[in-house]
Formats: C-alpha cells, structure tokens, sequence
C-alpha cells in the first residue's frame, strides 16, 4: 500500500458531495503518481483538511492510501521510478495496521472491576475490560441517552434541573452535549481504534479522516446507546441511576488497598437501595463534576493534587461573519461548511486566554448540575447549521491563586462563580450576558444587538465580570483585542459574552503512578478528564484503553 500525503483540492471541482470529492481525490492520484486509471485499484482517503492561509486559495489537503494492480512489487516499482525522477516527494509504501482491544484473558480476578463513570474514558475502559472477559460493572450516576436528553430537554423548557441526570451526568458524560468534537493536541496509535468504534456505533465515516471531526450532540446519544449495548453483548453490565457513595480498604494506613465499593441507587417507586460489592479493581472515571467523589476521596486519605485548570464565558458571533474571516472570497462554498476556529493569545503580564470547545454552527447549553447555579457550554449538531458561532473563551486558574492548601479549593471557586452567575441572571437558571464592545468598555449592556444568544435558559442583560475572578476579567479583556488581529470581527462590539464557563477542565487530579493506579490506594485507578488525565474525547478515550488494557496487564 502506497500513502501519498499533500494532495492539493481545488474548490473548483467540488460542490460538496462526497461521491465530487471521491472523483477529486482519485483525479488527483493519478496525476501525482503520473499512473493510468486501471493501475489503480483502490483509494482510501486517510485525512483531509482545509487550507485556508491564501484567501485567494482555500482548498482542500488530503492524504489517501492507495492500492495498485501487481501489488506490493508493483508499488516498489513505481516508487523507484519516482525516485529517479525526483519525485517521491510525500509519497511512501505502508504496512496497514490498526490498535485492537485486549484479547480474552483467562486469569480474571475473583471480584469483577467496577467502572465509575459512562463518559468517554469509562466506556472505552469497560468496552475493553468486556472485550478481554473480565465482565466489568459499569455504574453511571445519569440516565441512559434518551432518557437524560428528556430531561436536558425538560430543564431547559422549565428549569427543573435534575441533578443526577443533565448537561454533566448521564450515558456519554459531558462530551455528548457539547459537539462530539474528536480533535485532540494528543497522539497515540489508540486514536484510529476510538475512531473506529465510533462509526461502528453509528458515527458518520468521515470522522476517521476529518482533520477536525465531530459527531454532533443529535447523533451521540445513539452512538453511545450502541456502545452501551456493546458492553453488555461481550458479557459487562451497565446501571443508570448507581451511584458511589463509599470506598472501602484493607491494610490500614500503610498499604491501603481497594477492597469493597457500596453503591446506591433510587427504585421507581422511590426506594433507596444501597449495595456493598466486593472490587479490587476500582476504575475512576466519574468526570470533571462528581465533586461529592472528590469529597469521597479526601476523606479516606487519597492523594489529591490541584491542578491548572480555566474559567470564563461563552463567545458568541454570526457564523457568516466567522466564515467570511477564515475562508474569505470562498466562504459558504459547500464543500467547507461552517468555518471553525482557534485562538490564543499570550499577554504581558505571563497570563493566557484562549478559545475552546469551538462550535461552528452552534448553541450555548445549560450545563448546570447543582441547584443555585449556573454552568455554560457549547454545542453543535451534526449539520452545523445553526446561526450563530460559539466558543468558550477561557483563562487559566493556577494553583497558586487559590487560598490555603485543599486540594479541592478549585471547586469550591467555581461552586462561588456559578452562584454569582445565577444571582446575576436573576434566578430560574438564567444567565447573565454582556456585549463584547460593553465589556471591553467596563460598562454594562441594557440589551443585545444584531447576536441573539442562544443559551436556552435566556439571558439577562448586564456585566459578567460579576461571576468571575477578577484575574480572569481582567485576563479576557485584554485577550479580545490581540485575538481579533488573528480572526477579523473577534472583537465585534455586538458579539456576546454568556457566563458563566466553569466546567471546562478539572481542578483537580487524583495522583497515580506509573502502573496507572493512585500512589495511595493500590487498586485505584484514576482516568480520564475527570482525574486530570485528559482534555477531551479522544485523550479521554485513550486514557480509558490505557487503563482498561494495565488492569489485563495485571492479571
């Protein structure tokens, strides 16, 4: 197999379709091995992105895998007479090879490993842990998919917030409704296989080769369904409503160890029942919201850390003017869609600001899970074909700006900034919110102009500053303008600032060592974005398999 890399797309050949794009592709193939049709036989398009840096000249890069007649002699052949050409440039011969889940084991342990957690990190972990045989407990505080999208859809239409079941809780964790966005700083070999296993589930195909993939928050839930499912089908079990509620230990204070959890759960008809499980294998992916778990934690002596972590709002421009700025001339042309983003900006004084969780055609969410306060996140659907354009628009919280020595202090300044917020909103999980030009002009906004907010809950005008440290105001404000010389408009005086975004990383991380288990409690094992080991859905993923294939390792 022959992988040829840069392969130029011109917009001009494409009207959106895949079978336009398919021809291109094959087109440009041919012209670059210099190869006749029927010598090829195969090509499979391994990832495209847009280049976008010429607004004269946005197209599309693609690498593909192609396969040729004769086979692996042929494509040796056809790379030598490249060669002497000196034009192999970006051309190479490839062994294919794709990361599987852990085989069967016969040396499963006496208790079953519990998972803690259906987000990203617990459903890869438990789908591996099923795969090798070990039959693992998956216990998820939230409901099943569609149960939990009822009662997002409930809460934004009436502001009964269940607080076991929303935005942070349910099948799929947080990810589910804020995009599917599957792009990650991260590199690993276990990528492709996450990839995989979403389209199997039902996923789009073009998420494997996308340079920017996102399966959308109408598609998710389905796909998690499907996963869920696969769990089960390979011999796991999965509980909705199960809660942790207690961890114990043998070995005292020397050399604690995981022996027991005791979990809870609600009946129909409104009996508490509580169950005491014997575990040695603890997997902890409870999220970057179960803060009673890391109450939990400090109280039976786990080693916790804080960690950096970010606050701020949710920005929101017209997409059409987001598309403009990136694409220029080309922007709305259907084979580019809604254009995304990605901004940094490093100031003076050794603070950051940057944007996150980008949403091209999207909606800021309700993403509250305690009562009194509010959260914001961002989401698109599948289309990407909403009005406006959000993202977070974040600085960090170092551990040193936060008072005294509790590792969960972190939480406990975002529970006070969520407060604010819903005071600031006037209660009923309203938001407050705050046009770009009035916050740059420390004054408060009376009204919106032409970016209505999509945020569900509604908004009340005002100022934001209110519901955030005054390190991160401060931060942000003077973030805007220095981002708006990389993306024309960023600074917008009608652009909208919604707040607040508190929930976008974890302020702290359950130390582990390098068998993936806590330095403390031996059987423990921290994962995921929630125990500050990943930023996102496919770093969390990974870090599930990790986990997932150490505990094999194990046995």
């Amino acid at each position: 197999m022959i992988e040829i890399s840069n392969l130029k797309l011109s917009l001009d050949k494409l009207d959106g379709t895949p079978e336009a794009e398919r021809r291109a592709l094959r087109r440009a193939v041919l012209r670059r091995l210099h190869a006749a049709p029927d010598d090829v036989t195969g090509v499979e398009l391994r990832r495209r992105s847009i280049d976008a840096r010429k607004k004269s000249d946005v197209h599309l890069t693609c690498t593909a895998r192609v396969t040729l007649r004769g086979g692996a002699n042929a494509e040796r052949a056809l790379l030598a007479r490249l060669a002497r050409r000196k034009d192999g440039r970006g051309i190479r011969q490839v062994v294919a090879s794709t990361p599987t889940l852990p085989s069967r084991t016969n040396h499963a342990p006496a208790s079953r490993p519990v998972v803690v957690g259906a987000g990203c990190a617990g459903l890869f972990c438990a789908l591996a842990l099923a795969n090798a045989g070990l039959e693992p407990l998956l216990v998820e505080r939230g409901d099943d998919a569609h149960h939990r999208s009822r009662a997002v859809a409930r809460f934004n239409e009436t502001g009964e917030l269940d607080v076991e079941s929303n935005i942070q809780f349910g099948a799929g964790g947080a990810g589910t409704f804020s995009d599917g966005k599957l792009t990650t700083g991260t590199k690993s070999p276990l990528h492709r296989l996450v990839l995989d296993t979403f389209v199997e589930a039902g996923a789009a195909e073009d998420i494997a080769w996308d340079a920017k993939p996102h399966i959308g928050s109408d598609v998710l839930p389905g796909v998690v369904d499907h996963i869920c499912a696969r769990i089960t089908e390979l011999g796991g079990e999965v509980r909705f409503r199960t809660r942790l509620t207690g961890i114990e230990v043998t070995g005292g204070t020397t050399a604690p160890r995981v022996s027991a959890v005791v979990l809870e759960r609600r009946e129909e008809g409104g009996l508490l029942v509580q169950e005491r499980l014997a575990c040695s294998r603890l997997v902890l992916a409870c999220g970057h919201s179960a803060r009673d778990v890391f109450e939990l934690l400090r109280e039976l002596g786990v080693t916790l850390e804080r960690k950096t972590f970010a606050m701020g709002v949710r920005i929101e421009h017209l997409q059409a003017d987001v598309d403009r700025a990136q694409y220029g001339p080309s922007a709305g042309h259907p084979a580019l869609g809604a254009a995304p983003y990605k901004l940094v900006s490093h100031l003076p004084n050794g603070r950051s600001a940057y944007s996150f969780c980008m949403c091209p055609g999207g909606y800021v969410v309700a993403a509250a899970s305690e009562e009194g306060g509010v959260v914001t996140n961002g989401m698109s659907l599948a289309a990407r074909a909403g009005t406006n354009a959000n993202s977070g628009l974040l600085a960090n919280v170092l551990p040193s700006d936060l008072p005294g020595d509790d590792p969960l202090a972190g939480i406990e300044l975002q529970r006070a900034c969520e407060r604010a917020a819903f005071e600031l909103g006037g209660g009923a999980y309203v938001a407050p919110a705050q046009l770009v030009g009035d916050f740059l002009a420390h004054q408060p906004s009376s009204t919106g102009g032409r970016v209505e907010p999509t945020y569900p809950r509604g908004v009340a005008w005002g100022s934001v500053e209110g519901c955030l440290p005054p390190y991160v105001a401060e931060t942000l404000r003077a973030a805007i303008p220095d981002m708006a010389r990389h993306l024309r408009g960023f600074d917008d005086a009608e652009a909208v600032l919604t707040g607040v975004e508190s929930r976008s990383s974890s302020p702290v991380r359950v130390t582990r060592g390098a068998d993936l288990q806590s330095v403390s409690h031996a059987g423990l094992y921290p994962t995921g974005e929630g125990a500050g080991y990943a930023g996102g859905i496919m770093s969390a993923a990974t870090d599930g398999l990790r986990v997932a294939q150490a505990i094999v390792d194990s046995l």
